[in-house]
Parts: structure tokens; sequence; C-alpha cells
């Protein structure tokens, strides 16, 4: 029996762990709000997609508990899935044949809910016809494709792994308009795997950073963000700045130092100890605060 319990989250991870060769997830714990556009963000082989896997049930041995949209993932996994969508470069669908049969064989599925009116928009705004063949699409079209197929059921729940792979810049900005609307309703959650930082930053709100499968910062980007900053500073070149806490070099020439400095650990008053002067601030990007973070 299906039993959905209120919850103002979208996505809720408690205790999520599992091993896989010589490689070690968790414990996760994260929570993505409803009505949020959430990314989830790290290096190649941090857990990503691993998670995402988890997320669906798919994989042995793991521990912990993942509910979405209020129900269990493994118990009600038929109700998730009748109101979640899932995108991949993985995906395919071209043993369909052409882009209308894939189009009425997803279609059957979501009677309900699925939009053709928004369909047949989506087909335009990413230059598809639903007589194209699907063998002959490029990477970046069966990757449009498989966005089509998602956002045209109007998911609840909209699991993106790198979705942008493959888009050239005017199939992006569809992209994200698409997006956008979809969290007009504020029932609507993004959950998005992605290596693009500079679109990620502008687009979503929420974000959390996974590395060796860990988490090591989550929640509203603006206030991760603000936690740290950039600062170019000058510093005898003789000077140590090795293993100060809460500040991580980027580049070092001469007396000229600039560092991210993460302000909630007293990174600034470090770097004034060590001899530091005539600092500069700046605000810090989310792909600065990325490298900084794998640095340190």
């Amino acid at each position: 029996m299906t039993i959905e319990t209120k919850s103002k989250n979208a996505i809720e991870i408690r205790g999520l762990r599992n091993r896989y060769s010589r490689f070690d997830l968790g414990p996760l714990d994260l929570d993505v709000p409803r009505g949020s556009i959430f990314g989830f963000v790290g290096p190649n082989g941090a857990g990503k997609s691993t998670t995402i896997d988890l997320l669906f049930g798919m994989g042995r041995g793991y521990r912990g508990s993942v509910s979405m949209l209020g129900l269990d993932h493994l118990r009600d996994e038929v109700a998730i899935k009748e109101r979640t969508a899932y995108v991949s470069p993985e995906l395919d669908f071209s043993r369909w044949g052409k882009i209308s049969k894939a189009i009425r064989f997803v279609r059957g599925f979501y009677p309900e809910t699925w939009d053709d009116d928004y369909c047949v928009r989506l087909l335009k705004a990413f230059r598809l016809s639903a007589s194209d063949r699907i063998g002959t699409l490029s990477f970046g079209s069966r990757t449009k494709l498989s966005l089509i197929l998602a956002l045209a059921r109007r998911p609840e729940l909209l699991i993106l792994d790198e979705p942008t792979t493959g888009l050239d810049a005017l199939a992006k900005h569809e992209l994200f308009s698409a997006l956008l609307e979809l969290v007009e309703d504020p029932n609507k959650t993004i959950f998005m795997s992605s290596h693009n930082l500079t679109d990620l930053e502008r687009f979503a709100d929420h974000v959390a950073i996974i590395d060796r499968g860990q988490i090591l910062e989550a929640g509203r980007i603006d206030q991760v963000i603000d936690r740290f900053t950039i600062v170019d500073f000058s510093l005898a070149s003789d000077a140590e700045l090795d293993d100060l806490h809460g500040v991580t070099i980027l580049s070092r020439q001469g007396e000229q130092v600039r560092a991210v400095v993460n302000l909630s650990a007293g990174g600034i008053d470090r770097i004034e100890e060590a001899g530091a002067r005539d600092l500069h601030r700046s605000p810090v990007t989310l792909e600065e605060l990325l490298v900084a973070i794998l640095k340190e």
C-alpha cells in the first residue's frame, strides 16, 4: 500500500551508504526542498551518479533510507515513477525508430499528466520533428528528445544527470526556460547533477557539493557561497601559508597571493596573523569554491 507522508522536502536521504569495489559512498544525509532547483555537483567519480542510481533503488547492499515526494523509494516504487522523470545522456530511445513512436510509447504510461500541446511546443523549441528517425540524431538531439519525453509528463520531481551534455547555446537556453516554467508550480522540484557550474550558479537556488562519497557543503546556494570569499593580498615571499585552516591558496607569484577564504572558519584572521597586507576581497564563484574545497 502506498502511504504518502507530508514533507517540505521532495527528497530526503538519511544515512545512505554503499560500497562499490574500492569506492565508499556516504553515509549521506541530504534534504532537497520542494519547489527548489537543486544542483548536485562534484568531480568525476565523486558519487553523483551513484547517488541518483540509489534514489531509484538500483544497487545492492546499501543501507539507509530514501524518501521521494513523501514516499519510500523501494516500497512505493511504482507510485514514485508515476510522478517523477529522469533524464541522462545514457538513455536510448532508438529502438522505437521515429520520434513519434517513442512519444506514443512513453505517453501511454502517463495518460493523466501527459501534455500533448506542451510536447508539440517542446519539439518546436528544440528543433525536432516527430518524423525524425532517432538513429540519425546527433548526441545533443538525443538528449533533447529525452528532455521532451520527461518534461511533457509534467512531473512533480525531475531528476537530471548531466542534462546539458552535447547541447548548444540555443538548446541550453530553451532547456533552462522550460525548467524555470516547470518550477513556477511550487510543488514541482528539479534535482540536477551537472559539471556546468556557470549555468548552474545562475539557475539553481540550492546546491550540494560531493567528493569521495561525502557531502562537503549543502544549502541555499547564496548562503553556501557567502560563507567564502576570494582574497588577493601581499605577503613576504618567504612567509609560510601551509596548513592554515579555512584558507586555500589558488595562486602565489612572488609576494602576490590569491586565496579562497572560509569566513565562518576565521580565515581572514589567520592570513592577517601570517603577515598578509593590502587585502582585497571579491565574491567567489561556485566553480572557484568547488576548486578550493577539493584542494582543501
